[in-house]
């Protein structure tokens, strides 16, 4: 699983945060998401499919 982010679309919600904080965190300056693991194993896999659901933005994807 890797996960995708399109930059030009995050918005700095941090959704994506407070459903899966070991694998994603927020930039200090302008909020948006720092990806702290891009290939996260198989047991983080249904909060990254939830953090992917609650983007406002739909920045998340993952591709496997």
């Amino acid at each position: 699983m890797q996960v995708i982010v399109d930059m030009a679309k995050c918005v700095g919600a941090g959704a994506c945060v407070l459903t899966a904080p070991d694998v994603f965190d927020q930039n200090e300056d302008d909020g948006k998401v720092i990806v702290m693991i891009s290939s996260p194993d198989e047991a983080r896999r249904a909060e990254v499919v939830e953090s992917c659901n609650v983007c406002p933005t739909m920045a998340l994807s993952i591709q496997d």
